[in-house]
């Protein structure tokens, strides 16, 4: 057995000396495995890297797309070696490489290879619409916000400039005849002591102020020039629709005992039904409808309220005639009364626990004539009225009710104030309840308060027998009105 393991051994050694030396014949040179190893291919790599530096420093070429063709067929006339009939022409290469390609991924890729194919896509210009382009018509909206801004604004300037001008030439006309009847005119209220300004207190752009006093029977006298809002297009405008005229109100307050008691009204027909309405004192003293003035010589479209006949016959005097009936055309209302509180209090919650504080007051409301289109000349002719004014102060301070005018007057007041407590008679129930309530709740809330639990009930005492009290006082008198009926 050991005979035969070791032939084989044998013809291993005698074979390994002469595969050794046929190996060191073919590196006679001295060159070592290893570095056969490493250049073996090193020409090769030297070669790629000149390539690559020469691709890098270079430009690219720039061809021509009619020489393009012409250098693809030189490309494709190479020459093969024997054993390469298998390979194909470069333009066969290129659609097998660009068939690799997802054509949905690469768009235009196939197109690539068309000679007359243009990277760029030509210009296609097209029409802007109207609305869009840089002309006028664009901007009309603008424009037409711009004029009328601009025609405002000129409004306003025109329109505050001849308010100011009417009311400079109404003051001129009628600063003299102010000033021989009134100490003082002009008083503008900003300083303690009473200063005669001799002007006009502007309150707005249309309504213009001037206060007067320092006359005998005379608290003061407040006159107001309400022109048209001439500075106001919109009202401008709106005037053409519905004209208007400009007013002078003037307001005299008159000392207590400078007047008797009376309420007397006389003007237009529409004026004094308006004023009917409106007026706390006019509604409650003047019942009846008004009545036409003919006779006692006024025109036909005036009209009277009054509360009896005796104070029409005292006030309407000829002179007193003479100066409305000469310029009805301007004389808006004329009110007199010593019960005047202004217009109606309108009260969501319900009517007012007092009577309103009363003032004896003379009342005059005239028409600038123009109609809107009023001159400074226009407003010299309101100065008669202003004569009438005068009068009518020292002509009421005149006047005195007869015994049978006063006893009727002082009746009508206190049936005035009885209808005023009938009707407020609930409420002043429901006040008064709320009082009591009201201090039997503090009351309690101060007992509750109390630490000293014995003063706490002392306090309690008292409270009810307070009350007892109250019961008892109510049943002799329930007593007392059972007895006086029987």
């Amino acid at each position: 057995m050991r005979s035969v393991l070791l032939i084989p051994t044998l013809l291993l050694l005698l074979a390994l000396p002469v595969s050794r030396g046929r190996y060191n014949d073919d590196f006679d040179d001295g060159e070592d495995l290893a570095d056969f190893d490493d250049n073996d291919f090193a020409e090769f790599e030297d070669m790629n890297d000149d390539q690559a530096a020469e691709a890098e420093t270079a430009p690219p070429p720039r061809v021509s797309p009619s020489s393009q063709p012409e250098e693809d067929e030189d490309e494709a006339t190479v020459e093969l070696e024997d054993g390469q009939d298998g390979f194909e022409d470069s333009e066969t290469q290129d659609q097998d490489i660009y068939s690799k390609y997802d054509q949905e991924e690469f768009e235009g890729i196939g197109d690539m290879d068309k000679p007359g194919h243009s990277m760029k896509d030509p210009l296609i210009i097209t029409k802007v619409p109207a609305h869009l382009q840089n002309s006028w018509e664009s901007y009309y909206m603008e424009i037409l916000m711009v004029t009328g801004l601009l025609a405002y604004i000129m409004n306003y300037i025109i329109g505050k400039n001849k308010n100011s001008r009417l009311a400079q030439a109404w003051f001129n006309s009628h600063r003299e005849l102010l000033e021989s009847n009134f100490a003082l005119v002009g008083d503008d209220g900003t300083s303690k002591e009473a200063v005669s300004t001799g002007k006009l207190n502007q309150e707005n752009e249309h309504i213009y102020n001037l206060w007067c006093s320092g006359r005998v029977c005379c608290e003061g006298m407040l006159i107001q020039l309400k022109f048209l809002k001439r500075q106001d297009l919109l009202n401008v405008l709106a005037r053409m629709m519905r004209p208007a005229c400009d007013q002078v109100q003037i307001k005299v307050t008159l000392n207590d005992e400078d007047m008797d008691t009376f309420v007397f009204a006389v003007g237009t027909k529409k004026a004094m039904a308006r004023l009917q309405k409106e007026m706390q004192d006019l509604s409650e003293f003047c019942g009846d409808k008004p009545k036409s003035g003919s006779k006692y010589g006024l025109p036909e479209s005036l009209a009277i309220l009054t509360e009896m006949g005796e104070v029409t016959d005292g006030v309407m005097d000829n002179k007193m005639v003479h100066y409305i009936t000469n310029h009805a055309d301007k004389v808006e209302s004329i009110h007199f009364s010593d019960q005047f509180s202004g217009p109606k209090v309108m009260q969501e919650e319900g009517q007012p626990l007092k009577l309103p504080e009363t003032k004896k007051t003379l009342l005059f409301t005239f028409n600038v004539p123009g109609m809107g289109n009023t001159s400074p000349k226009d407003m010299d002719t309101l100065l008669p009225l202003m004569n009438m004014v005068i009068y009518s102060i020292d002509k009421v301070k005149k006047l005195r009710l007869n015994r049978e005018g006063k006893q009727k007057a002082d009746r009508n007041r206190a049936r005035v104030e009885e209808n005023f407590l009938k009707q407020t008679h609930a409420q002043r129930q429901e006040a008064a309840q709320t009082r009591r309530e009201e201090k039997k709740r503090a009351e309690k809330e101060r007992i509750m308060n109390e630490e000293d639990p014995e003063r706490q009930r002392r306090l309690e005492e008292a409270a009810q027998r307070r009350e007892q009290k109250k019961i008892e006082k109510k049943q002799m008198k329930m007593k007392q009105i059972k007895v006086k009926a029987m």
